[in-house]
């Protein structure tokens, strides 16, 4: 039986991108195993064009405005103050059997990552396991912001296809939409394809015209990425195209007034925002019972947050590639680093809990703060 006798908490700044923050808890019980958990905030925005870089200096979920960074910022302290304060005290010393019965502890998706951990590492099983996971392997999309011309949207397109990826998403908003998906389209005429609309558009038209580009799936197309996506817009949508339209929903009962309003045919399923991994797990049975596609998402980070997402991607639902692509390899303190190899990512299942070992001398050479309880 579990019980927590030590929880430490970091604050990170990673070294990519626009240094973007990560917090991480480590969680010990009194058997000396220990059990690491993270969150990343920062809600995904439409983004400014921006000129190319290399694909190891930024991550896919850190491109944002600065409204969109000082959003995170405030996430980030009140998580830290909440963990300091009431979370981490409430913790310790307490008996459990499984991570659901911390259920009457303020959640943290941190802690809860931490408790799945855990609990995985002391009974000897993979987290995705644990959950229910079903996959040794996931198929990964690599997610592409708009860039400055359709040339360069190819060539970096070219990039990827060279390096394995069966599967691209192309983020779209108005006025960088048609095109771009044309201009890919022609130059890979098998490439599955999909897009990311940032829930930037208000009506079908644009939208409706990317049916004729074969497109997989049009994710978050009206609203979903900050607030609650507008169901009849997104069902407007589904009934004009054959591609799956995804809904980003935050908890279960969003989820099912997105059924039952037919706004979509396939989840956009981000983890970390759900609270709790158990939570995400009812969310994709539900998607899956309604017979929708699944797509998994998030994590950024350090590669604690991106295995949750990999653990979460081998769900038997999750149809549709996911984008559980690393942050940069050089960013990570985990061993292996979370990656694909030719487009895949491979489920860790030889090791047990997130299947990860944590680099903690780097984790301290990073922080930025730390606490103990």
């Amino acid at each position: 039986m579990p019980r927590v006798r030590e929880l430490e908490v970091f604050r990170l700044v990673l070294p990519y991108g626009r240094r973007p923050e990560s917090i991480l808890v480590k969680l010990t019980d009194y058997g000396g195993m220990t059990g690491w958990g993270e969150v990343v905030q920062g809600p995904d925005r439409p983004r400014a064009v921006h000129a190319e870089a290399a694909d190891d200096e930024r991550d896919p979920d850190d491109r944002e405005t600065g409204e969109g960074r000082s959003d995170r910022d405030q996430v980030l302290a009140k998580t830290w103050a909440t963990l300091e304060e009431s979370l981490g005290p409430a913790l310790l010393g307490v008996d459990w059997e499984h991570p659901n019965d911390l259920a009457a502890v303020p959640a943290s998706p941190a802690v809860d990552l931490a408790c799945w951990d855990l609990w995985a590492r002391m009974r000897g099983v993979p987290l995705a396991h644990a959950i229910g996971g079903t996959r040794t392997s996931v198929v990964a999309t690599v997610r592409l912001p708009a860039e400055r011309s359709l040339e360069a949207m190819v060539a970096r397109v070219n990039r990827h296809v060279g390096a394995g990826y069966a599967h691209v998403t192309l983020d779209v908003h108005p006025g960088w939409d048609v095109e771009p998906v044309r201009a890919v389209r022609q130059a890979y005429p098998a490439l599955a394809l999909a897009v990311d609309a940032l829930g930037g558009y208000t009506d079908v038209t644009a939208l409706e015209a990317l049916d004729a580009y074969d497109v997989t799936a049009i994710e978050r197309p009206f609203g979903g990425v900050d607030g609650p996506p507008d169901l009849a817009m997104h069902a407007e949508l589904q009934g004009r195209v054959s591609s799956a339209v995804a809904v980003e929903v935050h908890s279960v009962s969003a989820l099912e007034k997105a059924i039952a309003a037919r706004a979509a045919s396939a989840l956009l399923l981000r983890p970390a925002r759900f609270g709790s991994l158990w939570a995400a797990r009812v969310a994709h049975d539900r998607a899956a019972a309604a017979g929708w596609d699944i797509t998994a998402a998030g994590g950024a980070g350090t590669g604690l947050a991106r295995a949750a997402t990999v653990a979460v991607a081998s769900l038997p639902g999750c149809t549709l590639p996911s984008n559980v692509t690393e942050p940069p390899r050089s960013a990570q303190i985990v061993a292996p680093p979370v990656g694909a190899s030719g487009g895949v990512v491979a489920v860790p299942l030889t090791q047990p809990g997130l299947g990860h070992l944590v680099d903690e001398d780097r984790v301290r050479r990073l922080a930025r703060d730390s606490f103990r309880l």
